[in-house]
């Protein structure tokens, strides 16, 4: 490659915005010395690159088969200058996390709280995903790390540390209170209209699991994507929920629904703080994993 970086940069804008003017905005240099960047970068590699129109300038196609290649390499750069200086910065830095809505209310929301108040400027982002392509993405390292919910399958490199019990019942309303106050027979779960999680989540999974080895086959009469919302269906006497508990408790309180209780218990699942050791982890991040361990 004979051709100055520079002249690349200069490339990637003026393509990516049609305008010397835009381009040279951007940059903070003069119009000239984009328009001289442009000329040495054609002398360089022995082609036009662009056409002049009454609105600015386009690519020639030979200069869109180049913009494609310097597109995807600048950007890698720029994102991998953005990522090292994140690993380094505490006070203004950025910690991206994987985590359910679970694990985000019953457990991460009051230390994102008290890390907030303690490093105000520090970015967090929280991706919202299944377990399966949570864990996904922190191999690939876009997130730093992840809180999910037990069983997954563990991977090389993957470091887990459980941070609490996850208690899975069924719930129920009035219309079912003949399962109130007793013990039922596992099989009864057959001949009652389940309301669950869809099928792609690790609660969804443990439980068919827990019930297969039972010879009990479940037929769910709703499929849903959010705890909530099976909490809401139960309420409304559609069907009996199976839920972790933490989202049913408030109306378990309230007497609007209550546990329907079998001879058999679903075990309990562990959540999870998960870590990937080959992937280095920024140093906002690392601060905000050691409160978690902590607190």
């Amino acid at each position: 490659m004979n051709a100055n970086l520079e002249y690349y940069k200069v490339f990637y804008h003026v393509a990516g915005c049609g305008s010397l003017t835009q381009a040279a905005e951007i940059m903070c240099i003069s119009q000239p010395a984009v328009s001289q960047a442009i000329k040495q970068l054609e002398m360089l590699i022995g082609g036009k690159l662009f056409l002049r129109t009454a609105k600015g300038v386009k690519l020639t196609p030979e200069g869109e088969v180049l913009y494609k290649y310097v597109k995807e390499g600048y950007e890698t750069i720029s994102l991998g200058e953005k990522k090292f200086r994140q690993l380094l910065d505490v006070d203004n830095g950025e910690i991206k996390i994987g985590a359910s809505d679970m694990t985000l209310q019953f457990y991460l929301l009051p230390y994102l709280e008290r890390f907030h108040d303690k490093y105000p400027n520090i970015k967090v982002n929280v991706a919202n995903a299944p377990t399966p392509e949570t864990l996904h993405q922190l191999q690939l390292g876009t997130i730093d790390f992840a809180v999910v919910s037990m069983p997954f399958e563990k991977k090389d490199n993957i470091d887990v540390l459980p941070v609490r019990k996850l208690e899975t019942i069924f719930v129920a309303g009035n219309d079912f209170r003949r399962l109130k106050d007793k013990v039922n027979p596992l099989t009864e779960i057959e001949n009652l209209p389940i309301i669950c999680l869809e099928k792609n989540t690790s609660t969804r999974r443990s439980i068919d699991e827990f019930l297969g080895d039972h010879g009990v086959m479940m037929e769910p009469e709703f499929e849903l994507a959010t705890s909530d919302m099976i909490v809401q269906f139960a309420v409304r006497n559609l069907g009996v929920g199976c839920v972790v508990k933490d989202f049913a408790e408030k109306y378990l309180e309230s007497g609007e629904l209550f546990i329907a209780r079998f001879d058999k218990n679903i075990p309990d699942r562990d959540m999870c703080i998960v870590t990937d050791n080959k992937n280095p982890m920024s140093v906002a991040g690392k601060k905000l994993l050691e409160m978690l361990k902590t607190i």
